[in-house]
C-alpha cells in the first residue's frame, strides 16, 4: 500500500508538471500575437518579456515543486518520521507539549528550507523584470516578523487542538474545528488593525476627490466601509493591486499606492466596483460557509483515520504518534484533493464573472474595467496566452484576455423595440 501511495502522489506531480509543461509549450507557440483587445497597449518588447517572465516564474515554481515533493517522500518513506518521532517520545513530554514541539520544530525546518526559493525570486527573477524595490535588510526584516508570527500562531493552535483531543477523544473533531474557526473569525477581526500594519503603512488615500468618489459607490451598492486606505506596497514591489479586507466594523478598502500611479479614477472605481460584487453576491459568504462545511468534514475523516490501526502502516511504520498521523493524513489530503482543483478553480471563476458583470451595472461602464484589466496585465506582466487545460484546473480567474472581451461585448450598444440604443450587460 505505501508504494501504491507514493505512487498516487508521484502521478500528481507528475500530472502538474505535465500541465505547466503544456502551459509553456503553448505560451512558446502563440507568445509574440498581440492578443485581441491588446492592440496599442501592449508593445512587442513588452509581449517578449511578459513571456519570458512567465517562463522564468514556472521554471522556479517546477525546481521548488520537485524539490517540496522529494522532501516529502523522503521524510515519509526514508525513515525520517519514524526517528524524528522517538526523538520526541523520548523526551518524555505530555501529550500537548509533544504536539506542540512537534509542529514548531516542523515550521522551523520549512522556513528554512523555503529561503533559498525566496531569495532567488526576490532579488534575482523579480529584480531581472524590473519588479523588486525590497532591500536585504527589509527582506530579513519580513521574514523575522513572519517566521516569529507563523510559530505563534502554530503554538496556539497546535496547544489548543491537542488540548482538545486529550479532553474529549470521541468528540475533538468537533470541538476542534469550532476552535480553528473561531480563531479564523478572530483573525479576521484583527488582521486589519493588528498583523498588516506589522508590514505595512496604511494611511487614507491622498489622491484628491478618489475617496469621496470610492464612498459614493459603495453607498450606491448598499455598502458601508469603514476606512479607505493606501498602503506603500512599491516599499517591497512594483506590482499593483487593491482588496477588501477585514470584516463587519473593520472592513476596508485597501488600494496599493502603484496602482494609484498606474489606474485613472475611472479605472480605479471599476476595479473596486467588481470587489463590491463580491461583498453583494455574497461570494465572500459563501466561501466562508463552504470552507467550514468543508473544514467540518476533514475534521471528522482526520478523526476517523487518526483512529484506524492501519494508518502508519501505510508508509510503512509500525507505529506513529497522534501529530505523526496527523502528517500522513495530510499527505493523504494532497493526493485526494488535486483532483479537485479544476472545480474549485470553475467555482472561483464563476464569482470573478459575476463580481464583473455587478461592476458593469454599478459603474456603467463595462470600458473601464476592461482597461484596468489590459493596464494590469501589461505592468504585472501576466501571461496572456495559457492553454485553456491549464486555465482551466489553475486558474482562480477566467484569463485576462476573455475578461476583456466579455466586458467590451458588454459594453457594445445593442438597439430596444423603440429603435433607442441601451447598454448590455449581460
Amino acid at each position: 500500500m505505501g508504494i501504491l501511495l507514493a505512487a498516487a502522489y508521484l502521478a500528481t506531480l507528475v500530472a502538474g508538471l505535465w500541465l505547466r509543461a503544456l502551459n509553456l509549450c503553448h505560451l512558446k507557440r502563440h507568445g509574440s500575437t498581440v492578443p485581441p483587445g491588446f492592440e496599442g497597449a501592449v508593445e512587442p518588447g513588452t509581449l517578449r518579456k511578459s513571456v519570458s517572465y512567465t517562463i522564468d516564474q514556472s521554471r522556479l515554481g517546477v525546481a521548488e515543486t520537485l524539490f517540496d515533493g522529494a522532501l516529502l517522500l523522503a521524510f515519509l518513506y526514508g525513515g525520517i518520521l519514524s526517528a524524528y518521532d522517538r526523538w520526541l517520545a523520548s523526551l518524555g513530554a505530555s501529550f500537548v507539549v509533544a504536539g506542540v514541539f512537534f509542529f514548531l520544530i516542523l515550521t522551523v525546518a520549512q522556513t528554512l528550507l523555503a529561503i533559498p526559493f525566496s531569495l532567488y525570486g526576490t532579488f534575482r527573477l523579480e529584480s531581472r523584470y524590473g519588479f523588486n524595490t525590497t532591500g536585504v535588510r527589509l527582506w530579513l526584516a519580513d521574514l523575522a516578523r513572519t517566521t516569529l508570527l507563523s510559530l505563534i500562531l502554530t503554538s496556539l493552535l497546535t496547544a489548543g487542538a491537542f488540548a482538545l483531543v486529550a479532553w474529549s477523544q470521541r468528540f475533538w473533531w468537533l470541538w476542534v474545528w469550532l476552535f480553528f474557526a473561531a480563531v479564523s473569525l478572530v483573525l479576521m477581526y484583527l488582521s486589519p488593525v493588528l498583523i498588516e500594519p506589522l508590514f505595512h503603512t496604511f494611511k487614507p488615500v491622498t489622491d484628491p476627490g478618489l475617496e469621496d468618489e470610492i464612498r459614493a459607490m459603495a453607498r450606491r451598492a448598499g455598502l458601508k466601509v469603514s476606512r479607505v486606505m493606501q498602503v506603500d506596497a512599491s516599499r517591497r514591489s512594483r506590482h499593483s493591486n487593491a482588496y477588501f479586507t477585514g470584516i463587519g466594523r473593520v472592513k476596508r478598502i485597501v488600494l496599493y499606492d502603484t496602482l494609484l500611479a498606474q489606474m485613472d479614477h475611472r479605472e480605479i472605481l471599476a476595479i473596486l466596483a467588481h470587489e463590491i460584487g463580491h461583498w453583494k453576491k455574497g461570494h465572500i459568504r459563501r466561501r466562508l460557509i463552504l470552507t467550514q462545511v468543508g473544514a467540518l468534514a476533514a475534521s471528522w475523516l482526520v478523526w476517523k483515520l487518526t483512529g484506524w490501526e492501519g494508518l502508519p502502516g501505510l508508509i510503512g511504520l509500525p507505529e506513529a504518534s497522534f501529530a505523526a498521523r496527523l502528517v500522513i493524513t495530510g499527505f493523504l489530503a494532497s493526493i485526494a484533493a488535486f483532483p479537485l482543483t479544476p472545480l474549485s478553480s470553475w467555482l472561483s471563476r464563476r464569482h470573478e464573472r459575476e463580481a464583473d458583470r455587478f461592476a458593469c451595472g454599478l459603474t456603467g461602464d463595462p470600458e473601464g474595467l476592461a482597461s484596468a484589466l489590459v493596464k494590469l496585465s501589461t505592468e504585472n506582466l501576466s501571461n496572456l496566452h495559457p492553454h485553456p487545460l491549464y486555465a482551466a484546473f489553475y486558474y482562480s480567474h477566467p484569463p485576462v484576455v476573455e475578461r476583456v472581451r466579455r466586458l467590451r461585448g458588454m459594453a457594445l450598444p445593442k438597439v430596444d423595440a423603440n429603435g433607442e440604443q441601451e447598454l448590455r450587460i449581460d
